[in-house]
């Protein structure tokens, strides 16, 4: 065997060697990180959609709402911006409701007297870990305090924890599935009740 031969098969020895040995190193960090990562920031962006809610309420107000407003906003108005609902209310205690797709959360709106009474939102369907679905009692009573409310509402056999804020003339209620306080169901805004 001539030197340029067996020059040649150790050099491609040495890649196949070589590229063996960094899939099998690459691949391990990479599969590692992802998984260790996501939950981080699946907290984070559930922290971050939790914190977005604080100043909005204080204007009657859902962050990124198109600026519809409780007591001011017309039903026209929501038709013009959003069109007609999915789900449209059946009486004067219904709701509108908007379903959540494709990325774009749910929202359900209560008229009086044709302007905004309640909104709730209900979050997204896909990815609801970095969403609704990783907000916590103890992630809101952490950032947000002790709450102006807690209680428990019950129809038949569905358990509900309504947790209550304040927020200028407006309140939040975070209502939690069961009674454990995880898994927020949705967010309601409503004009603060007088006591």
């Amino acid at each position: 065997m001539n030197v340029y031969t067996s020059m040649k098969k150790t050099a491609v020895a040495a890649v196949v060697a070589g590229t063996l040995a960094l899939s099998t190193v690459a691949a391990v960090p990479t599969y590692a990180s992802t998984t260790a990562a996501a939950p981080v920031d699946a907290h984070t962006k559930a922290f971050e959609t939790l914190m977005s809610f604080y100043k909005p309420a204080l204007q009657g107000q859902f962050p990124n709402f198109h600026g519809f407003t409780l007591g001011s906003t017309t039903h026209g108005t929501v038709i013009k911006a959003l069109g007609e609902a999915e789900d449209p209310a059946k009486d004067a205690d219904g709701f509108d409701v908007y379903h959540a797709e494709m990325g774009h959360p749910g929202y359900a709106i209560n008229y009086k007297l044709n302007k905004i009474r309640e909104m709730r939102y209900f979050g997204t369907n896909v990815e609801r870990q970095t969403n609704l679905g990783g907000i916590s009692v103890r992630m809101l009573v952490q950032h947000w305090g002790t709450p102006n409310e807690s209680v428990l509402i019950k129809s038949g056999k569905l358990v509900q924890k309504k947790i209550t804020y304040v927020r200028g003339k407006y309140q939040l209620e975070f209502i939690f599935n069961g009674t454990t306080g995880t898994g927020l169901d949705h967010i309601n805004l409503v004009t603060k009740s007088v006591k």
